[in-house]
C-alpha cells in the first residue's frame, strides 16, 4: 500500500474511533452499564458510572461496527464473536448480561436515547470499511425440528451436537458426565454433589426396585443407568443416536463391572420393542419436535408395564396466551443453526395434556429452573477457565460458540423465559398408583 493509501486508512480508522467514542458518550447515561468497552486501539471507554474493574466487551476490529450497523442481525453478531472480532474479558457473557436480564428499567432508559443524536455521533461508521463475518460452523441442513420426518434426520441432529468429542465435554461436566440439570441440595453444594443428588432423586421418584427393568431413552454418557444398576439393583437398558456416547457408556459399564446388568444400543426409540417396568428420559424430549409428541408418548405407553412409572425430564418454554404455531425468535434460530439442530421446546401445560391424551396419569410435576440456571452457569465458568484446552480440542470458533451458548442458557433460565420440569406419570389412572401417599422420602 502506498503512503497515501496508508494515510487514508489511518484517517478512516481515526474517524471511526472518534465516532464510536461519541456514540458511547450518547449511550452511557442511558445504559449506565457495569462494564467497559475496549476498542481495537486498546483504549477503554466505560459504559457507566460504576463499572466492574476489568470486565470488558472487546471490539477487536475497526470494521465490526460498520458491519453490524449496515446489516444488523443476531446471526451476524454471533459470527463476529465466533471469529474473535468481538470478545469478553474479565468475566463471561453471564457477567455482562445478568443485570440486564430482568432489569426493565434499563430497557426503558434505552428507549429514551435520542436517535438523532446517536445517528449524528455514529454517522462516520456508516461509510467506514466493514469487515465480513465469514461463515462459521453451523448445521448445513434444515435445522428446524418441525420439518424432520425420519430417524436419519434425528441421527444427524444428535451427531452434530453430541459427537463433538467426549474430551470436550469432560472439560466442563462432572465425573458422571451428566449433561443435564443438576439438583443442588444446598447453596454450598458443588456441581459434583448436585449431579449425584439429581441421579438419586430421579431414581427415588421412579420407585426403583431390585430386578426391575429400567429403560433410559437418550441415555447420554450412561451415568443414570449405571447409578440405578449399582445403587438400586435394576436391570438397565438404554438407547441413543450418538456413537460417541454409546462407546463411552459401554466402556463405563465394563470398568464398573456391571456390563452383565446394563446394555446400551444405537437405536431410535421408535424401533424399540418389549416391556419395561420403569422408563426415564432426561433431556431427550427437546429433540423430538412438537409434531412428534403424540407419537412419542404413544411409543412410551406401549413399552411401559401395566404398573409402571415414566419420568420425563425436559426444558420447556412459557405458554403463550393463544395456542398457535410459534414464530421462532432470532435466538432460537441461532441456537438451532450453531448448537442444537432439530430442537423445539414445549410448554409444560401442553406436555401434561399430551401425556393424559396418551393414557398416562400424571403424579408429580417439579420445576427445576433455578437448578438449571446454576448448572449452566457453572458449566460456562468451567469451560471458560479451560479455554486453552477447549481451543486445542475443538478450535477457537467452536469454543466461543459453546461458552456463548452455555452463558446464554444461564441468562435465559434467570429471566424465566425457559423453564425445566421433571414430570412423573403412571401407566394409567386405574387401580392403585405405583407411588406412596406422600413424597417425604425423596429428599431425605
Amino acid at each position: 500500500m502506498s503512503a497515501n493509501g496508508e494515510s487514508q486508512t489511518a484517517r478512516r480508522e481515526s474517524r471511526a474511533l472518534a465516532a464510536t467514542r461519541r456514540a458511547i458518550g450518547v449511550l452511557r447515561p442511558h445504559i449506565d452499564a457495569h462494564f467497559s468497552v475496549r476498542l481495537w486501539d486498546g483504549s477503554v471507554e466505560p459504559l457507566g458510572e460504576n463499572v466492574v474493574p476489568g470486565l470488558m466487551l472487546e471490539i477487536n476490529e475497526p470494521g465490526v461496527l460498520p458491519s453490524l450497523i449496515r446489516r444488523p442481525s443476531l446471526d451476524r453478531l454471533i459470527r463476529h464473536y465466533a471469529h474473535g472480532h468481538i470478545d469478553i474479558s474479565g468475566g463471561t457473557i453471564i457477567d455482562i448480561g445478568r443485570p440486564f436480564a430482568v432489569d426493565r428499567a434499563a430497557r426503558r432508559r434505552l428507549r429514551k436515547v435520542g436517535k438523532m443524536a446517536l445517528a449524528k455521533a455514529a454517522w462516520p461508521l456508516l461509510t467506514a470499511p466493514a469487515i465480513s463475518p465469514d461463515a462459521t460452523r453451523g448445521f448445513s441442513g434444515d435445522a428446524d425440528g418441525r420439518a424432520r420426518k425420519g430417524a436419519a434426520d434425528n441421527t444427524r441432529f444428535i451427531g452434530f451436537h453430541y459427537d463433538v468429542g467426549n474430551a470436550f465435554y469432560e472439560l466442563f461436566l462432572d465425573p458422571e458426565m451428566q449433561y443435564s440439570c443438576a439438583c443442588f441440595p444446598g447453596e454450598d453444594a458443588t456441581l459434583e454433589q448436585a449431579q449425584i443428588t439429581k441421579l438419586e432423586v430421579t431414581c427415588r421418584k421412579l420407585r426403583l426396585k431390585p430386578g426391575e427393568r429400567l429403560l433410559d431413552i437418550g441415555f447420554g454418557w450412561g451415568g443414570l443407568l449405571c447409578h440405578a444398576v449399582q445403587h438400586h439393583g435394576v436391570i438397565g437398558h438404554g438407547v441413543t443416536l450418538s456413537k460417541e456416547q454409546l462407546a463411552y457408556a459401554r466402556a463405563k459399564a465394563e470398568a464398573l463391572g456391571i456390563a452383565d446388568r446394563v446394555t446400551f444400543e444405537l437405536k431410535d426409540y421408535r424401533d424399540l420393542t418389549g416391556r419395561f417396568d420403569k422408563i426415564v428420559s432426561v433431556g431427550m424430549y427437546e429433540h423430538i419436535g412438537l409434531d412428534n409428541i403424540p407419537a412419542y408418548f404413544s411409543a412410551v405407553q406401549g413399552l411401559l408395564a401395566p404398573s409402571g412409572l415414566f419420568l420425563n425430564h425436559a426444558i420447556s418454554r412459557r405458554a403463550k396466551k393463544r395456542r398457535r404455531r410459534l414464530v421462532k425468535r432470532p435466538e432460537q434460530r441461532a441456537l438451532q443453526k450453531y448448537i442444537f439442530p432439530g430442537g423445539e421446546l414445549d410448554d409444560i401445560g401442553h406436555t401434561v395434556a399430551e401425556m393424559e391424551r396418551a393414557g398416562f396419569e400424571v403424579q408429580d410435576v417439579e420445576n427445576w429452573r433455578q437448578h438449571y440456571e446454576r448448572t449452566t452457569q457453572v458449566w460456562c465458568e468451567r469451560l471458560t477457565a479451560r479455554r486453552a484446552e477447549a481451543e486445542t480440542l475443538a478450535g477457537p470458533e467452536l469454543y466461543r460458540l459453546w461458552v456463548a451458548y452455555l452463558g446464554g442458557c444461564a441468562l435465559t433460565f434467570h429471566r424465566g423465559s425457559a423453564r425445566i420440569y421433571q414430570t412423573l406419570c403412571g401407566k394409567s389412572a386405574k387401580g392403585t398408583p405405583a407411588v406412596p401417599l406422600t413424597r417425604a422420602d425423596l429428599y431425605r
